[in-house]
């Protein structure tokens, strides 16, 4: 019976690991597609897209389209704006938004389960239904300067950052893991008359590593992924993301070897952020205890 049951279980984890292979492979495949595309020239990549050769380096294979990319958009520049951009944002969320569910879950006070209510409903409001409103507001609202004060903050890094700080889905994750973390630590500390800020530096932060990382990639890929606001509060080239920058390589004629190198470019910074913070993900779980 024991060897029954210690083949049955070998058998149930080698299908699980099929699985995951399976899976592995399928949502991988866009991506070697898109590196392997960008070392051919466009008449071998349209070719190549009929048969497994489009997922092979095979041909004519060079960097030319990575040069040519660089040549025809700033793709520095564009590079540096979104990782600016989305590492404030991000820094900046994680804060706000952890202060604001730490209110909400250990502080008592009026209103409380109306607001977060409110803050949740949030969530199922478009953003192309609130865009218009907004660009109308920031293109009014004043900002200080080196040159004093200024009305209006199209064209500027701020716009793109302020109104993405505090968002629903953020508080709502860290309000759900705090409400997992256990109680008694809290009490405990009261009692020694800590302070609620000491609290939430010293107990609740260094207890929501896997929170924080995961709110981190979601907003990392939301910030780094934004193209509709950026088309619409920036017309100065200095200041547009990446996917704004996309636009450069569909004017005139299309080069989609140019295409795939520009798209790989853009891709390294996500897939960098997300490794690192995959490892603090894991390292927090180890370090912590806690579980889910």
């Amino acid at each position: 019976m024991a060897t029954l049951a210690g083949d049955n279980y070998r058998l149930r984890l080698a299908l699980r690991y099929a699985v995951l292979i399976l899976i592995a492979i399928i949502f991988i495949f866009p991506l070697i597609f898109m590196i392997v595309s960008s070392l051919k020239p466009d008449v071998q990549l349209l070719q190549d897209t009929s048969s497994l050769r489009a997922f092979l380096p095979v041909g004519d294979i060079s960097f030319d389209n990575y040069k040519n990319a660089s040549e025809r958009a700033p793709i520095g520049l564009f590079m540096f704006n979104s990782v600016l951009v989305t590492g404030i944002t991000v820094l900046l969320s994680l804060f706000f938004c952890s202060l604001a569910a730490f209110s909400f879950t250990f502080l008592s006070w009026r209103g409380r389960e109306v607001q977060l209510s409110i803050i949740i409903a949030t969530l199922i409001i478009p953003f192309e239904t609130i865009a218009i409103p907004m660009l109308l507001l920031v293109s009014k609202l004043p900002w200080l300067s080196m040159d004093g004060v200024e009305w209006g903050w199209l064209n500027s890094y701020h716009v793109q950052v302020i109104p993405f700080i505090a968002d629903g889905l953020t508080i709502f994750l860290f309000v759900q893991y705090f409400k997992d973390l256990p109680k008694e630590l809290i009490e405990a500390a009261r009692v020694e008359g800590a302070s609620w800020w000491q609290i939430y530096r010293s107990i609740i932060i260094p207890l929501s590593g896997p929170v924080i990382a995961t709110a981190a990639i979601l907003k990392f890929l939301a910030m780094y992924n934004q193209y509709l606001w950026p088309i619409m509060v920036t017309q100065e080239e200095q200041y547009r993301p990446v996917l704004v920058g996309l636009q450069y390589f569909f004017q005139l004629n299309t080069a989609w070897g140019e295409v795939m190198a520009y798209l790989t470019l853009i891709t390294l910074p996500v897939l960098a952020f997300y490794l690192v913070l995959q490892r603090s993900f894991i390292a927090s779980i180890a370090s912590t205890g806690v579980k889910g």
